[in-house]
């Protein structure tokens, strides 16, 4: 069992476990809902059994996985760390409150922790289109510390989805700008769409900019909208309505490849 290690991940309250070596290549998985422990090689499975053990629960059944598509092949190759599948809505915010999470008693809510609410609230809207055929990650991180909040990838084709609190305000949109309440205008849409052409970059195929706005009380569009959708956070569902655009088998390979860390480094 040298060197062997289990890694947890979740997906849609889902746990399966991950079985890897000292160099982070996967030997096996557990998946706990089929009760099935598949092993891709045949020398180490009493090693791989040996390392799951203690987290076996029931009869188990062991053997070879069935034959994985393109899409899944690329999956296992992933390390871990390289893997943006498991990131939860706000990832990158999560985080950052962790490290600091600001003084106890503030005068005014700290700004992050709104930000958190609205990409945690449209998260969770999207993952709810898994059922349709879709595949969503969030937080992918880009170079110069920017991040895509949600890339939404399904029969419809891709988006790239920013999402903004504004909890009982009026929200008004006069493209590009933004304006949120009382708050100061500002050019969102702009960046909005520089999300998309560098997700448009880094997976070559269209991907197509969406504002989603949590919880307005008011939502204006003062004029036609050039090549981005502004939503609210309750019209996310619509998506599942769109497509001809992509093949299954498509999603499944641009989810491969938008999943790897490394797709974003040059972009």
């Amino acid at each position: 069992m040298d060197g062997l290690r289990v890694i947890p991940t979740w997906r849609h309250g889902l746990e399966r476990l991950y079985v890897c070596d000292a160099h982070g290549r996967n030997l096996a998985w557990y998946d706990r809902e089929t009760g099935r422990v598949n092993v891709l090689g045949d020398d180490r499975w009493q090693d791989v059994l040996d390392v799951l053990r203690p987290y076996l629960t029931g009869p188990v059944t062991v053997g070879p996985p069935p034959v994985p598509t393109p899409a899944e092949l690329a999956r296992l190759s992933l390390h871990p760390d390289d893997d943006l599948a498991p990131n939860r809505p706000g990832e990158a915010l999560l985080i950052a409150l962790d490290r600091d999470p600001g003084p106890p008693h503030r005068l005014r809510p700290d700004p992050r922790r709104r930000a958190l609410a609205a990409e945690q609230a449209v998260g969770e809207a999207l993952d709810e289109l898994e059922g349709a055929g879709w595949r969503t990650l969030h937080s992918v991180p880009l170079p110069g510390g920017d991040r895509v909040h949600h890339l939404v990838i399904g029969p419809g084709g891709l988006f790239v989805v920013h999402a903004l609190h504004a909890r009982r305000q009026r929200v008004l949109v006069a493209d590009p700008v933004v304006t949120v309440g009382r708050g100061e205008p500002s050019p969102l849409l702009r960046r909005v769409r520089a999300d998309a052409d560098r997700a448009s970059y880094a997976l070559t195929a269209e991907v197509h900019p969406v504002l989603a706005v949590t919880e307005p009380a008011r939502l204006e569009v003062t004029a036609p909208l050039r090549e981005v959708r502004v939503l609210a956070d309750t019209d996310l569902p619509g998506l599942a309505r769109l497509g001809g655009v992509l093949k299954p088998a498509d999603v499944e390979a641009l989810h491969a490849m938008a999943r790897d860390r490394h797709t974003w480094v040059r972009v």
